[in-house]
Parts: structure tokens; sequence; C-alpha cells
């Protein structure tokens, strides 16, 4: 799986890189199809923005965005609203997958 991490309008420093890269690699445990990881940190004004795309195989991709004053705090929301999305699509393909093979039992 990879990971990137993209700025704009600034310069991320390696403390917060290494962050993101530690929120970023827990992505996976929630859904194993998890192919890439793209983190986009844009500073405009006094507030942080993050955008976290999560690449899967064989689906569309997961897109999560938060904005924060605090650079960090942005971070968390943003990957938290990415482990949220992963989490029902996780869900949503086990209740197909689970719908598909009860149907016929009753």
């Amino acid at each position: 799986m990879q990971i990137s991490i993209t700025t704009r309008h600034g310069e991320a420093t390696p403390a917060i890189e290494e962050y993101i890269q530690k929120k970023a690699e827990k992505l996976p445990r929630y859904f194993d199809r998890v192919s890439a990881i793209e983190i986009i940190v844009d500073h405009q004004k006094s507030e942080h923005l993050i955008e976290c795309i999560v690449s899967i195989d064989h689906g569309e991709p997961q897109i999560s965005h938060s904005s924060s004053d605090d650079m960090y705090a942005a971070i968390d929301q943003c990957t938290d609203r990415a482990i949220r999305q992963l989490s029902d699509l996780k869900n949503k393909l086990l209740d197909l997958r689970d719908h598909r093979h009860h149907s016929g039992d009753e």
C-alpha cells in the first residue's frame, strides 16, 4: 500500500508528515482492500484543510475532508471520517453478501 502526502501553499514539517503517516497506516485495519492513500494538506490564511483520498481495489475512492485552525485536530478529524467511511463500506458489503447467502433459506 502506498501513502503519499502532498502540501499546497506551504511546507509540512517532518513531525507533521510523520504524524500523518502514522495515522494513515491505521486505515487498512478497517477495510482490507485499500490500495493507496493520498493525504493533501492545504494552508489557507489561518485555516488548515486536510483531504484524504483512499483508493480501493475494485471500487470508488473514499474521500474525506476536514478543516481546523489546529493542524493536528484537522488531521485527526479527517482520518476519523475516513475510518467511518471505510467501516460503513465494509459493513455495507458484508450485509450485501449475507443477504445474498440467506435469501433462499426462508
